[in-house]
């Protein structure tokens, strides 16, 4: 057998129990199972960066500033008119004669905004920042998808634990990907998906797996030696929000991060049927073959509250945090750009990434993200 067959045999398994077959995931309904579209070109990663940014790195009205660190926005009033930036432990200043935009993440652009005194006055002061203006939202409603890590021992069968135990694997691995681009070194961190209900009181899947032919404790932790299955599922619309704060008014400490996870109690119901949805997956006749024999959480854990803390303790981001200065409408308070990306109260300064979002897309937020940065462009470019 080879990793493919385990793949396609977890796919059997999902039509066994109801879940149908998919050939793309963005047709609308998301339901269904299938292998991902992933965005490579010839064995390598299609970043945003080689899509929009090496086309037009050339341009004469372009300059790209690597190795440094924006510190500081300024302000005159309504009117955002450029920023510090430190390169090599010197200060440079840039002056804006149209427009500032801030495109630094759902972490980055909410803590800039803070540092340049831009959020909740009260946080702002107790770090001893001049405020310019009190924008309370800006670094709250942090969402992101949490992966439940669930893990399986499998038989019969080989995954990529076994082939990076083997030097003779790993050769191999490395020349198809040198001379062919191709092979496990091309592939994407889940290869096989399922967007599926975790309970029947939701209308549209609320709940995404990402299959895995390998295992492992932790990321960062060696694989396992024995045949793995890492069958992840994470809570496409969780309802738990956390927030992004400062630790203090130095640009180059790290900012608080506080993601909150499985604060909500539905969240931690979801995180329940996730788990035995996972469990229901791989204790159909088609993996029968494979005799898998679940280590993570455990089997021994059956109660939902051994359930909700389990799960707790083998999940980890997806790395898909949105939400932190969130569009809305002027008379939502919480609101911090309004429906053309602009900052509430500045002419000139948008935000454009995924911290404009109020609510997390019910799949992963790469694509959503490029659309705002496009919808973005045209804004610019019209007003």
């Amino acid at each position: 057998m080879c990793i493919r067959d385990s793949l396609n045999s977890v796919q059997k398994a999902a039509n066994e129990i109801g879940i149908p077959n998919t050939e793309d995931f963005n047709l609308g309904n998301n339901e269904g199972c299938g292998y991902f579209e992933v965005m490579q070109k010839r064995g390598r990663r299609w970043s945003a960066s080689r899509a929009f940014l090496d086309p037009v790195k050339q341009r004469p009205n372009l300059k790209i500033v690597t190795n440094s660190q924006v510190i500081k926005l300024d302000f005159e009033k309504d009117i955002c008119t450029g920023l510090i930036f430190k390169k090599k432990n010197k200060n440079y200043k840039v002056k804006s004669s149209d427009e500032v935009i801030l495109s630094a993440g759902s972490i980055g652009s909410p803590q800039l905004m803070m540092l340049s005194g831009l959020g909740d006055s009260g946080e702002l002061k107790s770090h001893g920042l001049n405020v310019i203006k009190h924008i309370p939202g800006i670094g709250k409603n942090l969402q992101d998808h949490l992966q439940i890590r669930t893990a399986f021992k499998l038989k019969n069968t080989i995954t990529l634990n076994q082939m990076y135990q083997s030097y003779f694997s790993l050769a191999k691995m490395g020349i198809d990907y040198l001379l062919f681009r191709r092979g496990p070194l091309t592939m994407a961190p889940s290869q096989f998906g399922i967007f599926t209900k975790s309970d029947k009181r939701f209308d549209t899947p609320n709940i995404e797996f990402h299959i895995q032919p390998l295992s492992l404790d932790s990321f960062g932790k060696p694989l396992h030696k024995f045949p793995g299955l890492t069958v992840s599922v994470c809570n496409l619309r969780p309802l738990s929000r956390g927030t992004v704060s400062l630790s203090s008014s130095n640009p180059f400490d790290k900012p608080k991060i506080a993601p909150n996870y499985l604060s909500d109690y539905e969240d931690q119901q979801v995180a329940v049927e996730s788990i035995l949805k996972a469990r229901e997956l791989m204790a159909t006749n088609e993996m029968a073959v494979f005799e898998p024999e679940e280590f993570l959480p455990g089997k021994n854990f059956v109660k939902p509250e051994e359930l909700v803390q389990e799960a707790g303790k083998i999940s980890t981001t997806i790395f898909h945090p949105v939400g932190t200065a969130k569009m809305g409408s002027y008379d939502d308070p919480m609101a911090v750009v309004n429906e053309k990306l602009k900052v509430r109260g500045f002419k000139n300064l948008r935000v454009v990434d995924g911290s404009v979002m109020p609510v997390i897309t019910s799949g992963n937020t790469h694509t959503p993200i490029v659309m705002i940065a496009e919808k973005a462009s045209e804004m610019i470019l019209n007003d």
